[in-house]
């Protein structure tokens, strides 16, 4: 006698003397008593589907404290242990000796930086440990804006594929201090910005920056020509202008007419812009005096 091969479906019939005249009858009632069993809310007394009622719900942007406090919360000395993300930028405002009374007067914007718009170290994970390896920067503005040097005629010194010859920064002490207090004071802006009245164009705010001020050549910074009136490429992208060396009578590294540029761009997680080129990480923040804008990367001093 031959061997017969089934289907498992065909085998199954077999062994339970099902005829495949019955098989379409079954089918429909497997068919039915699988709907059944999703439409109902339990199934032999075994919950399969519930009900939700969905509420929606808005995180409240109200911090409740002044701008500085909220800095200093999240500072070198922080309220929750290790949030931190302000340390370096606090430790910047004390080498520069801005009063940070600033920070607590009414009807502000203020741009407040995280430790890697700063300085971002190179670092291994070891057992589920993050350990810095170096405490030379690898990005951010201390790696961006590095100290330079300078030809026998003034210029700024190239190396041999053409980029400039510079150092990372390690402490906020490397800069002049009157370069930090400036950079600091770029970012506190003297009216208040947010959804309520932000715009896709640009909406220059006047800042603390005083009239003028320009970046010293011992950084980087101080070779990036700043101008009055936009410089952008086909595509619209902001172009950096850089210079060899400084030039009597330009400004360099700061804002000439002491204003910071802000406007909504069609981004998800960030929807606001600084300066034509770094997205905010975090905006809208309403702090009791003003409003608070976080950035997370390298923040330019200069709109154009």
């Amino acid at each position: 006698m031959p061997i017969a091969y089934y289907t498992p479906i065909v085998y199954w019939s077999k062994i339970n003397r099902i005829n495949f005249k019955d098989m379409n009858k079954l089918t429909v009632f497997a068919i039915l008593l699988f709907g059944l069993s999703l439409s109902s809310c339990s199934l032999f007394d075994m919950d399969i589907q519930k009900d939700y009622d969905y509420q929606l719900s808005t995180l409240d942007p109200k911090i409740n404290k002044t701008a500085r406090q909220y800095l200093l919360d999240r500072g070198k000395n922080p309220i929750v242990p290790n949030d931190t993300i302000f340390k370096w930028m606090q430790l910047g405002l004390e080498y520069a000796e801005i009063d940070l009374a600033e920070f607590d007067k009414p009807g502000r914007t203020f741009v407040l930086l995280k430790n890697e718009a700063i300085r971002v170290l190179p670092t291994r994970t070891t057992n589920g440990v993050v350990v810095a390896t170096s405490n030379v920067p690898t990005a951010g503005m201390w790696f961006t804006w590095g100290l330079t040097s300078k030809n026998a005629d003034g210029t700024l010194k190239l190396k041999t594929d053409g980029t400039p010859d510079v150092v990372p920064v390690k402490n906020w002490s490397d800069y002049p201090k009157q370069d930090v207090k400036n950079y600091f004071l770029s970012l506190i802006a003297l009216e208040s910005y947010n959804f309520d009245n932000a715009k896709t164009d640009n909406t220059s705010l006047p800042t603390l920056l005083p009239a003028g001020a320009s970046a010293t050549d011992r950084s980087l910074l101080g070779y990036y020509a700043a101008a009055v009136t936009p410089s952008l490429n086909v595509a619209g992208d902001r172009i950096l202008t850089r210079e060899n060396i400084q030039v009597p009578g330009k400004i360099y590294g700061f804002d000439p007419e002491s204003k910071m540029n802000i406007r909504v761009v069609s981004s998800d997680y960030s929807p606001l812009r600084h300066n034509d080129i770094t997205n905010v990480v975090t905006a809208g923040i309403v702090a009791t005096n003003g409003i608070i804008h976080v950035m997370g990367g390298l923040t330019y001093p200069w709109r154009y």
